[in-house]
């Protein structure tokens, strides 16, 4: 499938029906498109399974929660609604995204409990998110902006309005030859990338930024039980821009993103090394398991 996202063949689930690619559709006074009351799932079907889809169908209910909506659908039926898509058009391989928003109706402005809640999912195939720097280390640009402190936003909700400050730091990152862009947290720590979580390497051993101050991603989540398992010892942690200086190995993690080496972070350098490899290596035997 190609082409522009709004004028494509294929089917998305709308409301509870498959409808045409091209209708689904909608109003221009939409309470999300204006105050951005959103949240949404990025998942990936390997070989027909969508990895995780259950827990991403329950995120996306409890993102809704956090932002005072109340999902008309259960997990369950997010679940079958994923699969109507993918059997629809015909998908063993591809990315799914779920969305749930407030839709018009009889309020226009901040408050909106009168406007119906609303679900979509549409999947396409999709490659990998970094495209070769996947294989070859993605060169990170440092943000200017900073994840703000949970007492501002609701950091657990994979929500539409968080990823204002990401759009704008990777189109900035892009400009510059890079991939993506590492944000520092409001005190100064190391957090996670526009749209992924990070790890590091030093001595053998993998230190992490502490998720309790941005989304913990189910990637993310997965890859520590992973280095568990496997006897690596994971320091969740705050981390301080300055201790690059130490790291020898850094990846990223997310549904899009999956397992991808960086190269370069700002001024930093890293290798990819035998812990990056053999997580990215076990990752991908687990989603096609």
């Amino acid at each position: 499938m190609a082409g522009a996202y709004d004028d494509r063949d294929g089917k998305i689930w709308m409301d509870g029906k498959l409808v045409d690619w091209r209708e689904a559709n909608v109003h221009i006074l939409t309470h999300a498109l204006h105050y951005a009351s959103s949240v949404f799932e990025g998942e990936r079907c390997y070989s027909g399974k969508i990895f995780k889809g259950h827990e991403h169908s329950l995120r996306l209910i409890e993102s809704a929660r956090l932002l005072d909506m109340t999902s008309p659908y259960t997990a369950e039926e997010i679940d079958r609604a994923k699969e109507e898509v993918l059997n629809a058009n015909g998908f063993k391989d591809a990315y799914v995204r779920a969305v749930m928003w407030r839709g018009s109706g009889d309020d226009m402005g901040v408050s909106a409990r009168r406007n119906p809640v609303r679900m979509a999912v549409a999947a396409w195939e999709w490659g990998s998110y970094y495209g070769d720097a996947k294989w070859q280390g993605a060169k990170l640009d440092i943000a200017k902006w900073k994840r703000p402190s949970p007492e501002t936003i609701p950091t657990a909700a994979k929500a539409a309005g968080l990823y204002m400050i990401c759009t704008m730091s990777k189109h900035a990152a892009e400009a510059k030859g890079c991939s993506d862009a590492l944000f520092m947290d409001w005190e100064g720590y190391v957090a996670e990338a526009t749209g992924a979580n990070i790890f590091f390497v030093k001595d053998g051993e993998v230190h992490t930024p502490l998720a309790d101050r941005f989304l913990n991603g189910i990637t993310r989540q997965t890859v520590i039980q992973m280095l568990k398992d496997n006897g690596v010892a994971v320091h969740e942690r705050r981390i301080k821009p300055e201790e690059l200086d130490d790291f020898q190995e850094c990846w990223l993690t997310g549904t899009a993103a999956e397992v991808t080496p960086v190269g370069q972070i700002g001024d930093w350098h890293f290798q990819v090394g035998p812990v990056t490899r053999k997580v990215a290596e076990d990752y991908e035997q687990l989603v096609r398991a």
